[in-house]
């Protein structure tokens, strides 16, 4: 039986795609034939006016991410997808990821196969994950703008000569002082990120847990570290340019070094939808070519 529910669908898009253009119209006519009402940036909808030379009646202008959602699309890459999730924040709207770009483990469905992943939502036929955030804090009270994660929060030095020291410790006790060019907290969603190009383990999204991973650590025998993600992480950084970036999912601010940080788990959650067929391991085998044999 069709979904008689879903009556609302946010589209957010990268843009910088060739074609993109005649997906996104794809999308409007398959939710205008459904009777589905579609909300959209309003530079979204001006590009696609401009491209398309058209205008649509069933859509709705999205005004300062006040908006409720049956689910929304996100349409790029892993990228995108951080985006869209920022901007749903602790709305409760699930989000389905479609791949415009290259690897995507968050967008894993191929453009190709948007209908068919639109048609197993009408009819149920999906799964939705829950997903952990992490929450930052600063404990001087410096603002910042989008304090959550749904892959990883980075600490990394300014300056290209000179690493940076992190003093990290878990519910108070110290871990370790870290020497090195940064140190990355992920969520399990973002162990097959930035922490999995350091050398940090692949974590199924069900864990409950974080991986802490230096960055070119200067001591070689420092791995990285599995902990409990009802653990709170205390961070104090040294640096020679008394300053270093603090970055979340991407989104980038530079502290002072007497800012001290305190990373939790966050108190709400993504939800992701997953069309039956695209599991984790799938996505591992396909993307990662687990099993490939490349040898001639």
């Amino acid at each position: 039986m069709p979904n008689k529910k879903l009556k609302r669908v946010a589209i957010f898009v990268y843009l910088h795609r060739e074609g993109i253009e005649v997906l996104i119209q794809q999308m409007i006519d398959f939710c205008d034939q459904k009777g589905i009402t579609v909300l959209l940036d309003s530079y979204l909808q001006d590009f696609i006016t401009e491209k398309l030379q058209k205008t649509f009646q069933n859509i709705e202008i999205i005004q300062n991410d006040n908006f409720s959602a049956d689910i929304a699309f996100s349409i790029g890459g892993d990228g995108t997808f951080l985006s869209t999730a920022a901007r749903i924040g602790n709305k409760k709207i699930p989000i389905l990821g479609i791949n415009s770009g290259r690897l995507g483990f968050l967008a894993d469905v191929a453009m190709e196969d948007l209908t068919d992943a639109f048609n197993a939502i009408l009819e149920e036929k999906y799964t939705t994950e829950e997903r952990t955030l992490l929450h930052l804090e600063t404990l001087d009270g410096t603002l910042l703008e989008t304090p959550y994660a749904l892959n990883d929060i980075a600490l990394q030095k300014q300056d290209s000569s000179s690493m940076i020291m992190v003093e990290a410790k878990a519910n108070g006790e110290l871990i370790h002082i870290y020497q090195a060019d940064g140190l990355i907290i992920a969520t399990p969603t973002g162990s097959t990120a930035y922490s999995m190009s350091v050398g940090g383990p692949i974590v199924v999204p069900q864990a409950s847990s974080f991986v802490i991973s230096p960055v070119a650590s200067h001591s070689l025998n420092v791995r990285p570290l599995i902990v409990p993600d009802n653990w709170i992480i205390d961070l104090k950084v040294q640096s020679r340019s008394n300053s270093f970036l603090v970055s979340l999912d991407g989104r980038s601010k530079v502290l002072n070094q007497n800012t001290k940080l305190r990373i939790k788990k966050a108190d709400y959650t993504i939800k992701i939808i997953k069309p039956l067929n695209n599991t984790f391991f799938n996505t591992l085998r396909n993307k990662l070519m687990w099993g490939a044999d490349k040898r001639v």
